[in-house]
């Protein structure tokens, strides 16, 4: 998928952060410790096993913060003392599935099941083809091999998972993957550690009624399309090269 926008324009303007970041589709985890989290994770001295923990963790809260906006109802509930008491329920807790970008997203997503412990799961096998390199737009070419999820239905919120969300080629490949296959959630949410700019511009154009849950949003792209400062390749550092 390409558009004519021209992004690099917005960027020099300054222009671009404030219209993006001051979106209200774009939500943010700003809790102190998910941000001590993701400062280990950039740690290029932070070893396999940790750094897949601290995915986790990440996917924990990521999950409190998604569910936060989704909406409640009111209930009484009668107490062991026969007292009755009031409190509430969140029914889109049943009406979720999360669909993970292998292999990256694998202990994102485990985190992401603590708290949203009624999703349903699907996974989609999808790499940038890296051989061909990045076109002078900033777009890769996105080789999908495996795609497999439940139905996912009109009252559903579906949430895409995937730990970098630097160009939104991946992004955006996946989520016309699923459409095509059926897919027609009443919501659609990216799941993200770091994001770009850039990425969030391009998704929100193909996608508008999606929101985006990320920690941090990243300032640069290097030439090989990694986000700059960034903490790496997740797949190769949870899971090794």
């Amino acid at each position: 998928m390409r558009n004519s926008f021209n992004t690099r324009n917005l960027i020099n303007q300054g222009c671009f952060v404030s219209v993006v970041l001051s979106d209200n589709r774009v939500k943010f985890v700003t809790h102190p410790l998910a941000k001590a989290i993701l400062t280990s994770l950039r740690d290029r001295n932070t070893k396999q096993i940790e750094f897949r923990r601290g995915l986790v963790r990440l996917g924990i809260f990521i999950a409190y913060r998604i569910v936060e906006d989704f909406p409640t109802e009111e209930i009484t509930v009668e107490t062991p003392l026969g007292v009755r008491a009031k409190g509430i329920r969140i029914p889109d807790l049943d009406r979720v599935v999360i669909v993970q970008v292998l292999r990256a997203s694998m202990p994102l997503v485990e985190g992401m099941i603590k708290i949203i412990q009624g999703a349903r799961q699907g996974v989609v096998s999808a790499r940038r083809v890296e051989e061909l390199g990045m076109s002078e737009d900033k777009w890769f070419n996105i080789e999908v091999k495996y795609v497999k999820f439940p139905k996912i239905n009109s009252d559903d919120n579906l949430i895409i998972a995937d730990p970098m969300f630097a160009t939104g080629s991946t992004a955006i490949a996946v989520m016309n993957e699923l459409v095509k296959r059926g897919a027609k959630p009443k919501r659609i949410i990216l799941a993200n550690v770091i994001s770009t700019e850039l990425a969030i511009k391009r998704f929100l154009e193909a996608y508008p009624n999606s929101q985006i849950y990320t920690i941090e949003v990243d300032p640069e792209l290097n030439e090989k399309g990694y986000i700059v400062p960034g903490l790496g390749d997740a797949g190769d550092r949870a899971f090794g090269e």
